[in-house]
């Protein structure tokens, strides 16, 4: 190969000077020095956001302001907030299925006594043994063993008959034993004409 060709291929290669040139120029035209510009002054934005904020009285009068967190336990647990707002906003389905299928097995009962139709209080255990077959045909690698039985829907049922009857038993009782205070009160003033009364 001849002199003149190989410098005209040298002088067609890029140096490092251009393509540092080239790439200043690209990241220009993409927008991606406005974003890292962005991202690196985010910190300083939002601490301004939050002076601006502060300014206008918007964090005055906060409920709980001024008072100890409540519930906050005399040990000190890093993870309150997530239980708390775990209870607060009832978050369910954050345990695996077979402690999930026990916890409701406990309160299943407690759940059917605030139905009223017996329709409805077979569709919940049907529905809670649909859910105890198809995890008992679902693997599960890694999580505490299924021991969470379904429920007989009859047997259920009629021990949630039984529980509504004697519900509404007692609550007659004490609706009878008020309105029997009612009498007795009554019948205990004498009686004064509407305009002696006061």
């Amino acid at each position: 190969m001849s002199e003149e060709p190989r410098r005209r291929a040298d002088a067609a290669r890029p140096t490092d000077e251009s393509r540092a040139a080239d790439e200043v120029e690209r990241r220009k035209r993409s927008g991606e020095s406005i974003a890292a510009a962005r991202i690196a002054n985010q910190a300083t934005w939002v601490d301004q956001q939050v002076r601006v904020a502060m300014a206008k009285g918007e964090f005055d009068d906060l409920p709980g302001s001024g008072r100890p967190i409540e519930d906050l336990g005399s040990e000190h647990d890093p993870d309150w907030w997530v239980k708390r707002l775990v209870e607060r906003e009832q978050i369910t389905g954050v345990l695996p299925p077979s402690l999930q299928l026990r916890k409701d097995d406990a309160e299943l009962d407690a759940r059917l006594d605030t139905l009223a139709v017996e329709r409805e209080a077979r569709r919940e255990v049907e529905d809670f043994n649909a859910r105890v077959i198809r995890a008992r045909y679902t693997p599960a690698d890694g999580t505490p063993p299924l021991i969470t039985m379904p429920r007989d829907v009859e047997a259920t049922l009629a021990a949630w008959r039984e529980r509504r009857t004697a519900r509404a038993a007692v609550a007659r009782a004490r609706a009878e034993a008020e309105r029997q205070a009612q009498v007795d009160a009554a019948a205990s003033t004498p009686w004064r004409p509407w305009w002696r009364r006061r």
